[in-house]
């Protein structure tokens, strides 16, 4: 839907619920006059009036119904209710009724979206306006209208518009909105900035590298107001149990209706208001309204904290995790090489032959470690020399270089071509280079565990029982030294992406539900996999589009504050669920036996309603996981 087609709707309807506050008001003197009014016959007449003008949308929309699968709704039930009420002649039973219950669907309406705009100002974090700087002047700009490739100003205490790269100044950035982080960000030149940022230092200048659409900030804006497509089982139950639900106590009230004058010697009369009474309490809207609030409030919680959830049936799927596997680089390690050793096999090339080759075949690559290579290496780069370039996903690359079959890439490239690695057993990242079939060197990157990592599995053990693995690319020996440094028993080495594909399925036979955490483009197809993917808000945008879950910080513990929040979530919803069916069975029972009144009826329904509602605002109040 477009801007000014919401725009429109959100007037229209404005506007419609300005006219039945109205008719409510004058409704409401009309029946206030009727009681002090001593004329029977002039105060009926004013009944019918405040109840049509009370009531009338009430009764519109059940008569709408009326012949829809989905008839048995709560204006159908109020309607039968008030109009048996009128029948036997208690007038302001039944117009109090409808009062009531119009006050307190009021009531109710006013908390959902206190609570929906109070989650949206916290997460609206688009600045209002840029700095656009042109020949040397600086106009202020919608950033729906800066381009790529613009240089925007910051200022101090103004919000990053656009998502760009430092050319000039440094400064420190407020990134709390984003990932949920209370430590500032320094940044300089050449640093990547995001959108929804706060510049608390220095004034920069920044070129802008994505459009207002599709910067951080309007991803996450777009994510948090569609997460409600997504339904949890929890709330798809609760639109189904409603639905069975109405018809039956509607049954059961005109089995009150027939029954008790006929077997139990209730007149009429009683039965009917019995009858009606038990309508009036049988209203499930305290179970249809407070469920999906409680999956919104948990979601936005974990928007607060950097976390972003694409559906409330992710959130409600975390409960039942009982294994979590990560990817290695770049999700537990930084993912940052840098090579720590180049080693020559063959007296024809030397340690500086080895690196120029690697970097001149690397240097097509868009992988990380292709950059980190090229980072490492000081010399020129001619591409003239390189001919005929193929890479090989999961392998390496294959090409011509000064007129000889050059390849370069990992243990199973040299495997596949048939070449001997003469045991080479190294602790890091090896990339193997190979000339006319024959190994002549490797370079070994390092790579740097990430200071969240180690608290990963503490986290999980306080929380509850996971089994958690890793799965890497990398060589054994690599693996097992990080994975030992984590306390991660179950590690998976030297994995291609279908072998990683392989071994989550194996996992998942034995779990119930399953996570993967992974940030590159070769995690996307186990991240779809996986019954919850999450990926790092820094890593490929595939993987991140793929994802069910992402993390807007680089921080892995931030899972376990999903978890949490996740389990926060589902127990209050769980104790709405409870309170609301309890206290309706209660008084149902109260009002078949001729116990409770309309007055008490509408506590039950619209009372209880407001509770859960209430409730549901203490999922907002959780501590994030400290890293220790």
């Amino acid at each position: 839907m477009c801007d000014c087609c919401e725009h429109e709707h959100s007037h229209e309807h404005e506007k419609s619920n300005f006219f039945e506050y109205i008719f409510t008001l004058i409704g409401t003197i009309i029946f206030v006059i009727a009681i002090l009014l001593n004329n029977e016959n002039i105060s009926f007449f004013m009944y019918i009036l405040s109840y049509v003008l009370i009531g009338y949308e009430i009764v519109l929309n059940a008569v709408k119904r009326l012949f829809k699968k989905d008839m048995f709704d709560e204006n159908f039930i109020m309607t039968i209710a008030t109009l048996g009420a009128f029948f036997i002649g208690e007038y302001k039973e039944a117009i109090a009724v409808l009062l009531f219950y119009k006050v307190g669907e009021f009531l109710q309406d006013r908390a959902v979206d206190n609570s929906k705009k109070k989650i949206k100002s916290v997460l609206d974090i688009r600045a209002n306006y840029a700095n656009v700087k042109k020949d040397n002047k600086i106009e202020r700009a919608d950033p729906k209208n800066v381009k790529i490739g613009d240089i925007i100003v910051i200022k101090n205490g103004e919000r990053v518009a656009l998502d760009g790269v430092v050319i000039k100044g440094k400064t420190e950035l407020d990134m709390s909105s984003l990932n949920g982080e209370s430590m500032p960000k320094s940044v300089k030149e050449n640093d990547e900035i995001l959108s929804g940022s706060v510049n608390i230092g220095s004034i920069i200048e920044v070129r802008v590298t994505s459009t207002f659409e599709n910067s951080t900030v309007s991803q996450i804006i777009d994510l948090i107001e569609n997460a409600n497509k997504g339904k949890s089982k929890t709330e798809k139950f609760i639109t189904r149990f409603a639905k069975v639900y109405t018809p039956i106590v509607t049954i059961l009230a005109l089995a009150i209706l027939i029954i008790l004058p006929l077997l139990f010697n209730v007149s009429f009369y009683d039965a009917l208001t019995r009858a009606c009474t038990f309508l009036v309490v049988s209203c499930p809207c305290a179970l249809v309204i407070s469920v999906p609030l409680g999956f919104f409030v948990g979601i936005g919680t974990c928007s607060k904290r950097g976390i972003l959830v694409k559906g409330s049936n992710y959130l409600d799927i975390l409960n039942k995790v009982d294994a979590i596997v990560f990817d290695k680089t770049g999700t537990l390690t930084k993912g940052v090489f840098s090579v720590s050793n180049i080693e020559t096999l063959s007296s024809k090339y030397t340690k500086e032959d080895i690196i120029e080759y690697i970097a001149h075949l690397e240097y097509f690559s868009n992988h990380y470690i292709a950059k980190s290579i090229l980072k490492s290496f000081e010399g020129s780069i001619d591409t003239k020399r390189v001919k005929n370039y193929k890479e090989i996903a999961g392998y390496g690359i294959r090409a011509n270089l000064d007129k000889l079959d050059v390849l370069c890439g990992n243990y199973k490239l040299m495997q596949k071509e048939k070449i001997d690695l003469q045991n080479q057993d190294v602790e890091g990242t090896i990339i193997y280079l190979a000339i006319e079939k024959e190994l002549v060197g490797y370079i070994v990157l390092s790579d740097e565990i990430k200071e969240e990592s180690f608290k990963i599995v503490e986290n999980l053990n306080n929380i509850g029982k996971y089994d958690v693995y890793m799965l890497t690319g990398d060589n054994k020996k690599t693996a097992e030294h990080v994975a030992n440094k984590l306390n991660i028993s179950n590690v998976h080495s030297s994995l291609l992406p279908k072998d990683k594909a392989n071994i989550l399925e194996k996992i998942k036979k034995s779990h119930e539900k399953v996570v993967y955490v992974g940030d590159g483009i070769n995690d996307s197809p186990v991240l779809a996999l996986a019954d919850i993917g999450i990926s790092m808000g820094k890593g490929s945008d595939i993987a991140i589009e793929t994802s069910d879950i992402v993390l807007m910080t680089d921080n892995p513990i931030r899972i376990i504050d999903a978890i949490k929040i996740s389990k926060k979530t589902k127990r209050i919803v769980m104790e709405n669920i409870t309170f609301a069916i309890t206290v309706k069975v209660l008084f149902l029972i109260f009002s078949g036996l001729g116990i409770l009144g309309m007055w008490f009826a509408v506590f039950a329904d619209v009372g209880v309603a407001l509770i859960a509602i209430i409730n549901s605002f203490r999922i907002f109040k959780y501590n994030n996981v400290k890293n220790k």
